[in-house]
């Protein structure tokens, strides 16, 4: 369905949080299906009672502070790991029930059923019982908590989850996922989730990315893409038969639309904005002369942005930025999402951690990964190495010599591939079917799903 032929009956919640980039990226997508095109945030919205803004509050600087406690010295990793340690996610194998509930769960629900946390919320948003679509768990344990009247739809938002995603009582919870791929459909049921309530949908993506349910849009990005990252036909004289039959065409264009760039995305708490300086360093002959471009992501930090400029000054490269650097900053994440997505449309690779944005490999945008962080990073990773389209970052200071024998060799533009055949390109599409039909209520909504 296309946002022009979008009725009422498309409409629902979309809510968020802010926390990090990953739940609002997720939810940046869907903002055509929300209710007067609005994306209730959680911690933020009008009205919102000061205990709750409180809790919020808190519980975001306690994550903001805790990435960057890390690089302390002595003590900074200790704490981490600790901290880590409570929001891990359990091994996979061997197969066993996994529904008993953790300590934080028990906390959450104690905060909402004891405190009444979130009760305001979910009373407004009652008061016009449409699909509830969240983006982060607590939001739908809130809804079913204070009996929210309408659908309760929670996404996931990484390749492979705690127990923290599902309730308390799983089994009895009225609560429906979209998962965005199938490791999440087979660990929400291991951790008591019905699977009639679990739809595999994959991770929403921009439009304006991907285009129509044909991804015409994501197509023809993706063949300029390959002719930047295969420059010696390495890739391309194996499998130009497959390639072409897979986007569409008859051959792929002569020349790109644009110079070979690396993007370097920085987390939502900038902590490894050191890498983003090193990479600038290592290409700075390849800048000057026009072989390379690199977009430098600082997201809604000034103070990175202001910390690329400087570091682009400080070696000669200050005549460069607009052009051969750009640096990507906005006051508030929808106004980054936008031009963030923009710039994604002609980047080559993606350097950044395995966050959210590990699902933007179904764009055939291959990933150089910088180390994760957390327990559900080093799962994104592993997702990633699977399916063939990521690499982690070699030593930051001899990226141009590593990352161009990447490029000669034509393994970037095998991996471009990899993440377009194998990650979930349809997760907007699938997501906007379930909430304009209402498929929960049919017999089997799973069969008309794109993957």
């Amino acid at each position: 369905m296309s946002k022009r032929k979008q009725t009422a009956k498309t409409k629902a919640w979309i809510v968020s949080v802010d926390m990090g980039y990953g739940h609002q990226r997720a939810a940046f997508p869907l903002k055509h299906l929300a209710y007067k095109n609005e994306i209730i945030t959680v911690n933020n919205y009008s009205g919102i009672p000061s205990k709750d803004r409180k809790i919020w509050r808190e519980s975001r600087k306690f994550y903001e502070s805790i990435s960057r406690f890390k690089k302390v010295p002595v003590i900074g990793k200790p704490v981490w790991d600790f901290y880590d340690k409570l929001q891990e996610i359990p091994k996979f194998y061997p197969k066993r029930d996994l529904s008993k509930r953790s300590l934080q769960t028990t906390q959450i629900y104690r905060l909402i059923e004891k405190g009444d946390w979130g009760k305001h919320l979910i009373s407004q948003l009652s008061k016009k019982p449409i699909p509830l679509v969240t983006t982060f768990f607590i939001p739908a344990f809130m809804a079913e908590v204070f009996n929210y009247p309408g659908e309760i739809y929670c996404l996931t938002t990484d390749a492979d989850i705690n127990r923290a995603w599902a309730p308390k009582n799983p089994a009895s919870s009225r609560i429906k996922y979209f998962a965005p791929n199938i490791r999440v459909v087979e660990r929400l049921k291991r951790y008591g989730v019905s699977a009639d309530r679990i739809f595999l949908t994959g991770f929403p993506l921009p439009q304006e990315l991907t285009g129509d349910n044909k991804l015409n849009t994501l197509k023809k990005d993706l063949a300029y893409r390959l002719v930047n990252l295969d420059p010696k036909h390495n890739f391309h004289n194996r499998y130009h038969e497959l390639v072409e039959k897979y986007l569409d065409i008859k051959r792929l264009p002569k020349k790109s639309n644009h110079p070979l760039t690396l993007m370097f995305a920085v987390g939502g708490a900038g902590a490894q904005r050191d890498i983003g300086a090193t990479i600038l360093k290592s290409f700075k002959e390849e800048i000057l002369n026009g072989k390379i471009r690199v977009v430098l992501v600082a997201g809604i930090h000034n103070e990175v942005s202001k910390f690329f400029r400087q570091a682009a000054r400080s070696i000669g490269l200050n005549k460069k930025i607009g052009s051969g650097i750009k640096i990507i900053f906005s006051n508030n994440k929808d106004d980054y999402f936008k031009k963030f997505n923009v710039a994604l449309k002609t980047t080559d690779i993606l350097w950044t951690k395995p966050s959210e944005l590990s699902f933007y490999s179904a764009l055939g945008i291959p990933i150089v990964m910088a180390p994760p962080i957390g327990s559900q990073e080093k799962f994104n990773r592993r997702w990633l190495q699977v399916i063939g389209c990521a690499i982690d970052q070699d030593i930051p200071q001899h990226s141009r010599e590593w990352l161009m024998d990447w490029v000669d060799s034509g393994w970037f533009a095998e991996a471009a591939i990899q993440g377009f055949v194998e990650a979930p390109k349809f997760g907007t599409y699938n997501i906007e079917k379930i909430i304009a039909h209402q498929f929960g209520k049919t017999k089997d909504p799973k069969m008309i799903l794109q993957y």
